[in-house]
This record gives C-alpha cells, structure tokens and sequence, in this order.
C-alpha cells in the first residue's frame, strides 16, 4: 500500500505542530563508533548486519537513465551538478562523519549521490544545519537538501518534496526484556527515556493523558541530555526503554548485542508522515527528482542503500512529487 501523506489533526491543540528546528530532529547525535563505548560489539548485533562507518567504504552508484535526465531543468541539466545539502550535525546512520574523522557518510548522501548519477550529474556535497538549511535551500546555495526531513503542510508552503523513506520512532529495550513496549498500555507503569521538546515526547504526553483518562498508571518520563547518558540508564536498568527516531536506534543494534529494537510508531502520530527530498518551491527538479528515485527503486539500487544502513523497514514502494498544489 502506498504510505498517505500526513494530514496532521488538531495539531496546534495537541502540541505536535513544534518548532521547525524540532520537527523530524528529534534525536542527540549519535557517534559512528558506538553511543558509549559501553557493551559495544564488533558489529552485527542482532537485529542487522555489521556496518561499514571506514571512510574509504566502496560507494553505491548508479547508471544514467536518459530517459528521466531529460526531465531535468534546463538550468540544472546545463550546469552538470546536483548541489545537495546535508545536515553536518545529524545522527548516524543518516549522515555523520566516518572513522576517518574527515569524511562525511550515510544513508542520506547515499541515496542523494545516487539520485544525481541517475540524472547525469555531477554529485557535490554541500554542509547545512537542521536551523540553516531552510534559509540557504532559499537563498539558492543547494538544488536539493537531504537532512531527514518530513513533509507537513506549514513546509509545503515554502518547498517542494520528493518522497524517499518512512519516519518512524521506536523503543530501545533491554535484549533480554520480559515486556513489549508497542503502545499506551504498553507503557503503564514504566520508565520511558524520551528526549526533552521532541515530537516522540508529545506522544508519550498524550499517551499518558490516554491511560490516566482510562485509570491506568502512566509512565514516568525521563529526559538524559546525551544518548551515552541514555543507553547507561538503560543498561542499568533505571529505565525500561528508550523512545527515539528509528534510524538512530537500528543503528545502535546493528553495533550492540545487549540492545532490541521494540515497536515502531509513525514520526506523524496519529497520522503519517514520510522523509522526503526538499526543493524551492516551483523549482522544477521535483519531478525529476521523484523520477529518478523511482527508477532506482525499480532497479534495486535504493533497496541496496536502505540495505546498507540496516534501513530496510523505512523503504517505500514508491517515490512521489508533493506540493502545496499536489500535497
């Protein structure tokens, strides 16, 4: 089924309509290496495969589709380059800085490199910040920005997008947990580790509003002001699970072996909202853009990246071009 696009409800009235330097920004950085150093593994913890974070890693590249580079805009098509910024700062596995210490990697610059060689471009990486990026994507320093970027309706306003990925949140639990954490009940009664003003800590608000409307105990949030902070409580024991973007937490269990990754949660809750490319407004790269990325899901080349970075659930069946005309 093809994911909706969020159409989010009652959002100014049940607090989800945040910041826009919080939304789809909700997780401290993670370090490539590991997110304390405690517990970590060789890699290849039980739920992916080890991952390569070398900087001389072999890269994912494309071929030329002729037929979607014809699309392009004749000024884009003429100048040869696809200018893409990223997020300098986010969190592995979606772009972060590699062992080397030098260069920069990920699921993000992956899937942006191979897009540009789709559409015979030339691929150059420019750095952003999730406060920056609005302001420079307008001011024309990047043709398209990958920075784990939802679609909602105040950003269609100002940009175009081009689906690419799901957005999920889930729990980090203990790997030998008695309990299941999925929903509000599941929640009764226990210690939740949740970043402070983030979109995943409004839904823990609502859910425990949920279950004292219901005469249920709620759970006891606790904010920690890093992830190493975090994942020491949790294997301390202070806290029963951790509620975080899930591509940040695939990342830690596919490097750990004490750690599960527990019952995803739609970023949109209680709608949907899905990662997308993000242009200028009228720019005419987003078709395109779309195009190409589904060219490269046809071809299998998207599913190797999402592969890579352990991924594989956030992938979707097809790309498409949102506007405010279209959303």
């Amino acid at each position: 089924m093809t994911p909706r696009l969020l159409t989010r409800r009652t959002l100014t009235a049940s607090g989800l309509l945040l910041p826009a330097s919080l939304l789809a920004a909700c997780s401290d950085p993670v370090p490539a290496a590991s997110a304390d150093g405690s517990g970590a593994s060789d890699g290849g913890g039980d739920d992916g495969p080890a991952l390569d974070t070398s900087g001389d890693q072999e890269l994912i590249r494309a071929e030329k589709n002729e037929e979607v580079a014809a699309l392009l805009p004749a000024e884009i098509a003429e100048s040869g380059v696809l200018r893409v910024g990223i997020n300098g700062t986010s969190s592995a596995p979606l772009s972060f800085l590699a062992d080397d210490n030098e260069t920069y990697i990920g699921s993000e610059i992956d899937i942006a490199r191979i897009v540009a060689d789709t559409l015979g471009l030339e691929f150059q990486l420019k750095l952003t910040t999730w406060e920056n990026w609005p302001m420079k994507l307008e001011a024309g320093d990047f043709d398209v920005v990958h920075a784990n970027i939802g679609i909602n309706a105040q950003r269609l306003k100002k940009f175009d997008f081009a689906s690419y990925r799901a957005a999920y949140m889930a729990f980090l639990a203990q790997a030998d947990a008695d309990f299941y954490l999925e929903d509000a009940d599941s929640l009764s009664g226990r210690i939740i580790a949740v970043g402070n003003a983030t979109n995943q800590e409004q839904i823990l608000i609502d859910w425990n509003a949920e279950l004292e409307a219901a005469g249920k105990e709620p759970a006891q949030l606790k904010n920690y002001s890093t992830n190493a902070d975090t994942l020491l409580a949790l294997g301390a024991g202070r806290v029963d699970g951790y509620l975080s973007p899930f591509p940040s937490l695939s990342f830690i269990t596919a490097r750990r072996d004490d750690v599960e990754v527990q019952g995803k949660i739609n970023a949109g809750w209680p709608d949907e909202t899905l990662v997308a490319a993000t242009f200028p407004a009228g720019s005419g790269l987003v078709g395109p853009y779309a195009a190409a990325l589904n060219a490269l899901i046809d071809n299998g080349v998207y599913g190797q990246v999402l592969e890579r970075w352990n991924l594989t659930e956030e992938a979707l069946p097809a790309s498409r071009a949102h506007t405010q005309e279209n959303p």
